[in-house]
């Protein structure tokens, strides 16, 4: 067992986590390919002298032909890093360069951190100003003050970018948030509070500077530093931000002017509120205590003191974090989309509200999964969202831009912000613009759709996007009593007979009217009646399939507990097989980085025929098409055009023969290897007649190993997001999702669903 202490341990991980796999947390990859001599004329000389040119004649179009405009300097004199003081610029780069990477992770935003050796304000203004060609945003980080009050202020006058102070603004954001939230909840208004604040630094100052611009009124705050209180004629310690809020009055120290006051405001040291303070501020006192890493009161003894308090502080152990990470990424995101020339007072306070109204809703299953264990509903001890909260990209970005474009400082508006969400949400959630075309033919109907498992938590969460998105109208198999339960632990806003439906399994009726049909069914492979009983009673594939057999719901989905080909084998014996297309297949999708990647057919069929391969194929061709993509068809072997005649091999060769006939007009080739199917030269240097004329988009596998292996792999290896399985071959639409399935793959699922229940009503009604 180690003789170190936790904090030695942990040093130890800090350390080698900026040390391995290779030194810091950065490196710079390319973009665009640089393979041939053609790429490198094109990238560098001669073709670089166009965009070159372009350029000088409209520097707005740097946006376009650089990365300029995704491209933030962090930059730093290292005078004030983090709790480590002046540490001097050599030493603050591990934190520019984290800097760049919470950038990078939550927006991808790309950075280049700089570390300037100036610690005189004119000079190093001078550097920064001189940046501007390069950059679409400046971040300034880590400046003592006063300097950096003076720094930003000549900045902003001189630059026609973005430039923030995130220690100043980015907390005063998020903090403002709290103090917003907060008010909500004990029902008080922001113009009639009392703030006092213990520190007088650069965050402080900028906290009540953005409170003040949403209605605190300065004379109702009162400020503190090491000396004692600001007051109007005090001689040391002064500057004009700190005159600005001196204040006429005999009190003189912190405890003095907490009596009766509505907020605490600490930015200063550990310690600095006493409980006997806080007991005499006014009822339901909000405590934000932010100096780090210990607050100026903890939040137990502050509970102790004053259990009516609420309390933030800047620590991810206690509730209520106030974080800036909530802040900087998405207001640069929002700023940098629509060329932003400034971040005023406009976007910053859109930026506290859509932090603020986040925090309102009720939290996601990924979020409960970040943070396993905590209680995340609004309420005194969750009054701003987490760090790792998904929303937050498709939230914020966008109430800056609209206050931007409000303002009058957006030079590249955005006109349609619900297309520009949609964006977002794809930053974070690869799947969604994927899926979108699919989810907008799901929006036009009211369709039933059974979710089998309707008890699991996770279920439940997709349930909830299903319902505010209006997909579908969800129908539950399980308990009503456990469900409520659940949605009420969960804090989701789902309600039974209003937006979502039950169906219960215990429902003897039910069951009663069920039995006698599903014995119908299976009677005869070996199946008694009070075995049928048994089943619709225990297993909710069953009984979703049977609903779905029987019209009273119009689709399901199962999978969530037990294996694919248990549901898979119950489903296609109760709702049978479609008369057009009895095949059944199933089609994955991987979004890779450089767009979808179809496999077919990873489920369903262990050892497919020359026959049914045609057929997984042409179900696999049409469902790519839903996507709005064309479909670039490789059958796969370990034969390459011809060179072997294995069984395998020439099941394959066959199929493909048969589909060449069949779609003419579709790239569509085979036999052949991966590589040739995804490399086009490679692929040409072989055989140069191929109808399959780019890069392969959907692979058709000879069997369901050699599909599931290259699903595994590139799932894992390549960081391939799956999206699927889609089934087909059914008389009804009917999914089975795999058991790892989250909620937005479930939701995923749930408008494929409901797209094919409309598409089989459409279907249906022209048969008639």
């Amino acid at each position: 067992m180690s003789d170190k202490s936790p904090e030695e341990i942990f040093k130890e991980a800090s350390l080698n986590y900026h040390r391995l796999p290779k030194p810091g947390k950065l490196e710079i990859t390319p973009t665009t390919t640089l393979d041939t001599q053609s790429d490198l004329a094109r990238a560098y000389s001669p073709g670089v002298a166009y965009a070159c040119q372009l350029i000088e004649e409209n520097p707005a179009a740097a946006a376009e032909m650089t990365a300029r405009g995704n491209l933030v300097g962090v930059i730093s004199n290292g005078t004030a890093v983090l709790g480590l003081g002046n540490i001097g610029p050599l030493a603050s780069k591990p934190v520019m360069e984290g800097k760049a990477v919470l950038f990078k992770k939550f927006a991808n935003i790309d950075v280049f951190d700089i570390e300037v050796n100036e610690p005189d304000v004119n000079r190093f203004v001078d550097f920064v100003v001189a940046l501007e060609p390069t950059f679409g945003g400046i971040n300034l980080e880590d400046i003592k003050a006063p300097e950096c009050f003076e720094i930003e202020r000549l900045c902003r006058e001189r630059m026609d970018i973005p430039v923030f102070h995130d220690d100043q603004h980015g907390t005063a954001i998020v903090a403002a948030a709290a103090v917003y939230n907060g008010l909500k909840i004990v029902e008080k208004k922001i113009e009639d509070v009392v703030l006092v604040a213990s520190g007088a630094g650069a965050a402080s100052i900028a906290c009540i500077n953005l409170m003040v611009s949403m209605g605190l009124k300065k004379e109702n705050v009162y400020i503190c530093d090491s000396r004692g209180l600001i007051y109007s004629g005090r001689p040391e310690g002064m500057n004009k931000y700190k005159e600005e809020y001196a204040q006429v009055t005999d009190k003189r120290t912190l405890a003095e002017v907490l009596v009766d006051a509505d907020i605490f405001l600490g930015l200063s040291g550990p310690g600095t509120m006493t409980p006997e303070m806080l007991k005499t501020m006014a009822r339901n006192p909000l405590v934000l205590a932010m100096a780090n890493p210990t607050p100026e009161i903890l939040p137990e003894i502050a509970k102790e003191a004053r259990p009516d308090c609420i309390i933030a502080t800047g620590r991810s152990d206690y509730p209520n974090q106030v974080n800036n990470v909530l802040c900087f990424p998405f207001i640069f995101r929002g700023a940098l989309d629509c060329g932003a020339t400034t971040i005023n007072e406009e976007m910053k306070i859109a930026c506290v509200k859509a932090i603020a109204e986040l925090a309102m809703q009720e939290s996601t299953h990924e979020v409960h999964k970040a943070y396993a264990g905590e209680k995340l509903r609004f309420g005194p001890d969750y009054i701003i969202p987490k760090p790792f909260d998904s929303r937050l990209i498709a939230t914020i970005p966008p109430a800056v831009v609209k206050a931007a474009m409000d303002s009058g400082v957006a030079t590249r508006p955005i006109e349609d912000l619900d297309a520009y969400q949609q964006q977002l949400n794809g930053y974070v959630v690869r799947s969604s613009m994927f899926m979108q075309p699919i989810v907008s033919a799901a929006q036009r109907g009211e369709e039933q759709l059974a979710y089998a498992e309707g008890e699991n938590e996770i279920v439940l969460h997709a349930v909830q996007k299903v319902v505010d998105e209006q997909v579908t109208m969800p129908v539950l198999i399980g308990r009503p009593q456990v469900i409520e339960a659940k949605i009420k632990q969960l804090g989701l806003r789902l309600k039974l007979g209003d937006n979502i439906q039950v169906v219960n399994p215990e429902d003897e009726d039910l069951i009663h009217s069920l039995s006698e049909r599903y014995h119908a069914i299976v009677g005869r492979k070996g199946n008694s009646f009070d075995a049928c009983v048994t089943m619709l009673r225990t297993h909710a594939t069953v009984m979703a399939a049977m609903l779905v057999r029987e019209g009273t719901v119009d689709g399901m989905l199962a999978g969530k507990v037990g294996r694919y080909d248990y549901h898979l084998r119950h489903i296609s014996e109760i709702i049978g097989r479609n008369p057009a297309q009895p095949q059944l297949s199933t089609l994955s999708t991987l979004i890779m980085k450089d767009g979808p990647l179809f496999l077919a057919d990873c489920f369903a069929n262990v050892d497919p025929t020359a026959d049914e391969l045609v057929q997984i194929t042409l179900s696999a061709i049409n469902q790519v098409k839903r996507f709005g993509l064309e479909p670039r068809v490789s059958l796969m072997s370990h034969s390459n055009f011809g060179t072997s005649n294995a069984p395998s091999a020439l099941k394959m060769r066959k199929a493909a023969e048969t589909l060449r006939e069949l779609l003419p007009d579709v790239e569509l080739d085979g036999e052949m290897h991966s590589m040739a199917a995804l490399d086009t030269a490679y692929r040409d240097n072989i055989f140069k007649h191929s109808q399959l004329k780019g890069s392969a988009n959907l692979l058709i596998f000879p069997n369901i190993d050699a599909a599931h292996i290259t699903l595994g792999l590139l799932r894992r290896k390549a960081n391939g997001l799956m999206v699927g399985p889609f089934l087909s071959g059914l008389a009804r639409p009917a999914h089975v999702i795999v058991n790892s399935a989250s909620p937005r793959a479930i939701f995923n699922m749930s408008a494929l669903a409901a797209a094919d229940i409309l598409h089989y009503k459409e279907q249906f009604a022209e048969g008639c």
